[in-house]
């Protein structure tokens, strides 16, 4: 029985594909797992029992990944799964700025008296736009959201460039050959009409956009920010904006200093905010929090490497360790020890962290003892499946 703790309210959907071996709640003393949107988990004492973290989205800021990594407890996100709500809020926020459509509701809205229609026509030529057919947008960051991104408004007849100097294969497969890739960032601001931020928020990409590249942006072009606000330096941003450099800025993720400047569209916070996207991210998140429990493996761990090795019915064992030398010989020594048969085997690293998965010919009713790996220097965690 696995016991999984709740931290807030998560998609139906989600939660009922957990089966009849799992006790899911909100109030667990000893959890194997945690289930989490939003709940702050920095300061936490986690317990013993602990094996793994499911996040139900893609931002994991609320969660220590590198404290939990060091005690060999993968947490889980959920890549793609909001993908398609956040992209098709990118588009209609472009058909927004272009048509300038908040001032003209707005304008129409505070109409009164019997001539509106002849007043309509008189005034209607300063909420004149522009159409995106035939614009050029430039899409930073080319994963699960700009990559469906860029093929979607190639085929609203727009020029898209995309920027990611670490796009994986994955995503390469998924972009149009007619999106043109630059490998350049100065080359996409000072040649777009509309720029789309889609990166996560690491300390390479804090402050991306700071004064020097936001002072290179092709002028009276508009920024579209949907993954986090601390991408930009806001001081510079102030100065392009009030110089007119930039005619718009859309942002998820206002504050008091944002919401000072002119030329701001703020929206609260609502990219991933879709009843299906909710239950996207629950779903993947159960799914992977399952197949980790259930047979050891990793897919899309954000403090881990992805390991994957089928899963053939034979006794398994897990080992979480640090990505220093000779570790694996050194699992493997323990094992030839004790007069067990390595039958498969799969070890993967990311960064200071490594994950070994070993498939073992050892019936059920002979013993293994933990105790040998586990005394190994460098070994965080191992499980017996």
């Amino acid at each position: 029985m696995h016991h999984v703790q709740l931290w807030n309210d998560v998609s139906e959907k989600g939660l009922k594909r957990f089966t009849d071996h799992y006790v899911v709640k909100q109030d667990i003393e000893a959890a194997d797992a945690f289930l989490v949107r939003s709940k702050d988990l920095h300061g936490m004492k986690f317990p013993p029992s602990l094996k793994a973290v499911a996040r139900a989205g893609v931002g994991v800021n609320n969660i220590p990944l590198d404290q939990l990594a060091n005690r060999g407890i993968p947490v889980f996100s959920t890549p793609g799964a909001n993908a398609n709500a956040v992209k098709e809020l990118v588009i209609a926020s472009l058909f927004l700025t272009a048509r300038k459509l908040i001032p003209s509701i707005l304008w129409t809205n505070n109409l009164r008296g019997p001539d509106i229609p002849e007043r309509i026509e008189a005034n209607k030529k300063q909420f004149a736009g522009t159409e995106l057919l035939g614009k050029r947008i430039g899409i930073v960051g080319l994963g699960a959201i700009g990559a469906s991104l860029a093929n979607t408004l190639h085929e609203l007849g727009m020029t898209v460039s995309g920027y990611d100097p670490h796009m994986s294969v994955e995503s390469a497969w998924r972009v149009s050959n007619q999106v043109h890739r630059v490998t350049n960032l100065e080359e996409l601001l000072t040649t777009s009409d509309y720029i789309t931020l889609h990166l996560p928020l690491i300390d390479s990409t804090q402050h991306l956009l700071d004064e020097r590249l936001l002072g290179k942006v092709k002028q009276g072009a508009t920024l579209l920010n949907f993954s986090r606000g601390e991408l930009i330096d806001e001081q510079a941003l102030a100065t392009v904006l009030k110089s007119g450099r930039l005619s718009n800025y859309v942002t998820d993720f206002p504050n008091a200093f944002i919401l000072s400047l002119p030329r701001v569209i703020p929206l609260p916070h609502i990219g991933a905010s879709t009843a299906e996207a909710e239950e996207n991210c629950a779903i993947m998140a159960v799914d992977q929090l399952k197949l980790f429990l259930e047979t050891g493996n990793i897919r899309n761990a954000v403090n881990f490497p992805s390991v994957e090795l089928p899963y053939a019915g034979k006794r398994r064992l897990t080992i979480a360790h640090q990505n220093i030398p000779n570790m694996v010989g050194q699992i493997a020594s323990v094992l030839a020890t004790e007069q067990i048969n390595i039958a498969n085997m799969i070890n993967g690293s990311k960064d200071g962290i490594a994950y070994t998965i070993i498939d073992i010919d050892n019936h059920l009713d002979e013993t293994i003892s933990l105790e040998q790996l586990n005394a190994i220097p460098g070994v965080l965690k191992t499980r017996l499946l």
